[in-house]
């Protein structure tokens, strides 16, 4: 038999992240479906995607293929190394489906339906919203899920289960964290599916966040931006010292280097300037903005020529 690089047959990288590797498989399986394609060897084609596909969306039959070594070229002779397949891995695509010898002889019989009994399914993996604070994105948490889950078929089946979560630091918005065999129960016997949470970060009191990097809107007094201050703000990791530049204005941008989230390389924290004019509520106030309209002689709309 010949070896089959998967990699090359999605068209990606082998330090492919999953979200790589199903953006490929979609766009190839759109391609070469042979219910729509007009390319040659349409239909070969989609079987080699799909059974590509099969092996490297899954983390653990992905570990097991790259176990092979990267040496391997496509088309080259191969010979299953001694001991394989490396375990049974549980059927998990449409019975139909039909694999290569090169995939059974790594995966196990079990792909095939050979299982002597009933047909062993894995359970379908799960997708639900995880909603966390935005501190423990940066620390880093354990924090307890409760979900519900199947006991079986009829009422009164459904039964809850508490779960801890550990949340890695500089976890980001749509990160998904992965609960292994923690999704729907498999049949037959089979394993579980995994569950994925989808992270989502609630909003916070001071701080917006695009990937790593986190904003602060900045008040700070008309005195503050036109004469410079040294100014205290917050950031994830506490409090720190801000030098506001003399002549600042409002939308002024301040880059705190490496205050946002985690991560390699971590993100900043942009603060933006926002200058708030303090209100003319007493006569004495009123006094100081006549004293200073007559002293500076400040047109705001000279550049438009107003």
């Amino acid at each position: 038999m010949h070896y089959k690089d998967y990699y090359k047959t999605l068209g990606v990288a082998r330090t492919a992240t999953q979200d790589e590797i199903k953006r490929a498989y979609r766009r190839l399986a759109r391609k070469y479906h042979p219910d729509v394609s007009k390319e040659p060897n349409a239909e070969t084609r989609f079987k080699e995607v799909n059974e590509a596909n099969e092996v490297l969306h899954d983390p653990e039959k992905r570990a097991a293929y790259d176990a092979l070594g990267n040496n391997w070229r496509a088309g080259q002779d191969f010979r299953p190394p001694p001991g394989s397949a490396y375990r049974d891995f549980e059927f998990n695509s449409n019975e139909n489906t039909e694999f290569s010898d090169f995939f059974s002889s790594i995966f196990g019989r079990a792909f095939r339906g050979e299982t002597g009994g009933a047909r062993q399914r894995r359970g379908e993996d799960k997708t639900i919203k995880f909603a966390i604070d935005l501190e423990d994105a940066y620390k880093g948490a354990t924090r307890q899920l409760t979900v519900e889950s199947s006991g079986g078929a009829g009422p009164g089946k459904q039964k809850s289960k508490t779960l801890n979560v550990r949340i890695p630091p500089g976890v980001t918005q749509g990160r998904q964290i992965r609960l292994a065999g923690q999704g729907s129960p498999g049949t037959g016997g089979g394993p579980a599916g995994d569950l994925y949470l989808e992270i989502e970060l609630k909003p916070h009191r001071h701080f917006t966040v695009e990937g790593r990097e986190i904003q602060l809107r900045l008040p700070i007094a008309p005195w503050e931006a036109a004469l410079g201050a040294q100014i205290t703000v917050p950031t994830l990791g506490g409090t720190v010292s801000l030098k506001i530049p003399a002549g600042s204005q409002s939308g002024k941008k301040l880059r705190l280097k490496g205050r946002g989230l985690p991560g390699s390389p971590p993100g900043d924290e942009m603060v933006l300037l926002e200058i708030v004019t303090p209100a003319a509520t007493t006569e004495a106030a009123k006094a100081i903005y006549r004293d200073m309209a007559e002293r500076l002689q400040f047109n705001p709309r000279a550049e438009l020529g107003l």
